[in-house]
């Protein structure tokens, strides 16, 4: 368990971004967790990456992101802004001054006793940071920004919703539903984890990032002496099973979806995303269809029941009724093998 004790000022000053170097980071966790063949909706994504680290040789620095675990932070800093561009982050990585480096990497090894991937970002430093940025970037070109648009789409009606919960409701009520294996009892941000740790944060901000590539997983970076970071998984994870290079014929596995056998693959679609509420244009970029077919599927959701919407300001939120949460969760979560 990671636990967090969050003194009143860092909690009122809770905040929410998107991260691309942390969606680059997590999708290479993925990879590495699933050697063989990823889970649904990352099966075919990974494939595809996979074949971009074997065969386009410019990503091979990429792979030091998750070689020596747990990393000084500096590898892959946290957001600054709300909504920054990959370009945005990675200037700010090859930027990282030598007095950072040298604060942070002695909470994870000795100075006098690095590793070797580790020590050119000492003795070389503008060198290293440059070539892991190069690296980075041509993974990310190649791997994930064919999805980016989509994945984006998806990560903005997250931002919203939980920004619409954090000015509605606080961070209490924020913290409270942020995910399954996060826990809050109040003033402990608690992180269901194998490793052990206790953290006290004073004065500082709690920044919330969700992420499409988490796969459930939880990131705490606490390197940043001003801000305390948490990863969460969005919703909206479906969008790497859609769309894409890898979603031509004859690239996935035949699947028998359930709940597309129930209520048809275009309703299906739409209830997996309504896991969070969204709007229809949002799930319009979010799955890859049309606003016109979105609105279809939609009418005979709310028709049928298992679907209800919401306006908030100048939007309409569509969610889940009881009966949609229980058609997904009871025969909806996972498409199952055709030969299984």
């Amino acid at each position: 368990m990671i636990r967090i004790e969050l003194d009143e000022p860092t909690l009122a000053r809770t905040r929410i971004a998107i991260s691309p170097l942390w969606e680059v980071l997590t999708s290479l966790f993925v990879l590495q967790r699933h050697p063989e063949a990823a889970p649904w909706p990352y099966t075919a994504w990974a494939r595809h990456a996979r074949r971009v680290l074997a065969e386009v040789p410019a990503t091979a620095p990429a792979k030091l992101l998750t070689i020596g675990l747990p990393a000084p932070d500096f590898l892959s800093p946290i957001p600054t802004s709300a909504a920054p561009t990959l370009a945005e982050q990675l200037a700010e990585l090859r930027a990282t001054p030598a007095e950072v480096i040298a604060e942070q990497i002695p909470r994870y090894h000795h100075p006098d006793d690095l590793p070797g991937w580790l020590s050119p970002f000492v003795t070389d430093r503008q060198a290293a940071l440059d070539r892991l940025a190069d690296g980075i970037e041509a993974y990310w070109e190649a791997a994930i920004a064919p999805w980016w648009s989509a994945m984006r789409a998806a990560l903005d009606e997250e931002v919203l919703h939980r920004a619409r919960a954090l000015a509605a409701d606080g961070p209490d009520a924020l913290l409270a539903d942020l995910h399954e294996r996060v826990r809050w009892e109040k003033p402990v941000l608690t992180l269901v984890k194998p490793s052990e740790q206790q953290i006290t944060a004073v004065n500082q901000r709690l920044l919330l990032l969700p992420l499409v590539f988490s796969q459930g997983a939880l990131i705490c970076a606490t390197d940043h002496p001003e801000i305390i970071a948490v990863s969460y998984q969005a919703r909206g994870a479906v969008v790497l099973a859609e769309g894409g290079p890898t979603s031509a014929p004859g690239t996935t596995p035949p699947v028998t979806d359930r709940l597309a056998v129930l209520v048809g693959r275009g309703r299906a679609q739409v209830l997996r995303a309504l896991t969070r509420p969204a709007t229809t244009a949002g799930l319009a970029a979010t799955l890859g269809l049309a606003p016109s077919t979105v609105s279809e599927q939609l009418s005979a959701l709310l028709t049928a029941g298992v679907v209800h919407r919401r306006r908030v300001g100048r939007r309409v939120l569509y969610g889940l009724e009881p009966a949609g949460v229980a058609l997904v969760q009871l025969i909806g979560d996972e498409p199952a093998s055709a030969s299984a």
